[in-house]
Formats: C-alpha cells, sequence, structure tokens
C-alpha cells in the first residue's frame, strides 16, 4: 500500500491560539489552499505559547474547536502535536518534525498580516525562513482579525531583504471581526452568526466559554 505522506508535494502549515477558531482563520487557509495549491494543510492549536500575555482556554477546547472549524476543508488535518509538546512551542520545531515526515514536500508557512510583521522577532527566523515559503493574508486588505488579535508589541524591526524574498502575499477578503471580540460576544452569551462556523458556536455556548466569572 502506497504511502499517502510521499503524495505531498505542497504542505501547509497553520499554527495559532484558535481561542476560538473563527471565519479568517478559515478564510486564510482555503486563500492558500487555492492559490499555493497545497496538497495538505497542517493546522497546530498552540500548547505552551511563550509569546501570549493572557492565559488561552484549555487545550482540549481548543483542539475541539480547530476540529470542529476544520472539518469541511478535505485538505486540513488538526494537528495536536504542539499541544502534548511539553516546554514552549516554536514553529522552528515542528517545521523540522514535519520536514522529516514529509521529505519530498515543500513546506508553507501561514500567517497573518499581524505574523508578517513581527517574523524578524521569530525564534530562529532565518532557518525557518529556509524551510519554508511563508504565505501571509494581503497586507493591503486591512485585516483587522489578525491585527486585534496579536499580543506581540507594535513595533519591530524591518524585514530584510532576503526574508521578504521568501513571502508570498495571499489575496483575501476583509475579515472585520477577531478573537478577542468574539470572547468579548460570548462572554455575555450574544450570538456569534457569521464570525464562527456554527458548530464552533454550539460548542461555545454549550461548553460555556469565556463566560464572565
Amino acid at each position: 500500500m502506497p504511502n499517502t505522506r510521499t503524495c505531498v508535494q505542497r504542505l501547509g502549515v497553520f499554527g495559532g491560539a484558535f481561542d476560538p477558531p473563527h471565519r479568517a482563520h478559515l478564510a486564510l487557509v482555503e486563500a492558500a489552499i487555492n492559490q499555493m495549491q497545497l496538497d495538505r494543510v497542517h493546522v497546530l492549536p498552540t500548547g505552551q505559547a511563550w509569546h501570549k500575555p493572557r492565559q488561552l482556554s484549555d487545550a482540549a477546547d481548543r483542539l475541539a474547536m480547530s476540529r470542529l472549524a476544520f472539518e469541511s476543508l478535505p485538505q486540513a488535518t488538526v494537528d495536536e502535536r504542539e499541544i502534548l509538546r511539553a516546554g514552549p512551542s516554536y514553529t522552528i520545531d515542528t517545521l523540522l518534525e514535519l520536514q522529516h515526515e514529509y521529505p519530498q514536500a515543500q513546506l508553507y508557512l501561514l500567517i497573518g498580516d499581524d505574523q508578517r510583521r513581527s517574523l524578524p522577532s521569530w525564534h530562529q527566523i532565518g532557518q525557518i525562513a529556509r524551510m519554508a515559503i511563508i504565505c501571509a493574508a494581503g497586507r493591503d486588505m486591512a485585516m483587522r482579525a489578525w491585527n486585534q488579535d496579536s499580543d506581540a508589541p507594535e513595533s519591530f524591526p524591518s524585514i530584510s531583504d532576503t526574508l521578504q524574498a521568501r513571502i508570498r502575499s495571499l489575496d483575501m477578503p476583509q475579515m472585520p471581526h477577531s478573537a478577542t471580540e468574539i470572547r468579548a460576544l460570548a462572554a455575555t452569551e450574544q450570538a456569534l452568526t457569521g464570525l464562527v462556523p456554527p458548530a464552533v458556536e454550539r460548542y461555545i455556548h454549550e461548553h460555556h466559554l469565556y463566560r464572565l466569572p
């Protein structure tokens, strides 16, 4: 029986808190699949987020919501390795593991526009850029859904020409809401219609996530 991993020539890697996963996350993955002709995308909920000043929701809830959010995309696989990994979650560690598992595949790292601006501060960004083509949400799309979710500082070192050459912009629709806003709405039990997939909305309400104490 053939090894299906050898059939993967273009592998997307999309990490994030997914607290909760929302429509902008889905839009980015769909854009990358269509525009970069990706065979598969590994969606990786963050384990121990070294760069997040706030406490993330329980990993089991974020993993369950991610599976519900991306179940409509046959190319997407929710990967729990960063949740299971001890210590801080670094992108370079995940890329090295996936490169070993899919030695014939070109890696594509999917990021939001706010993450594009913070790239110079990433752990081992030079090696990341050598290993993966970086696909970022288009910087002209006013992506409030990404910018308002960023927990990183507003100013970053400028991106070098070498790093810039490894970045591809994804053409995406404007996404007007963020996970921060979604959590605020869920805290007061408001409807999340159109902001998250219906199955994710049901999960949030049924498990009383983001409720005020």
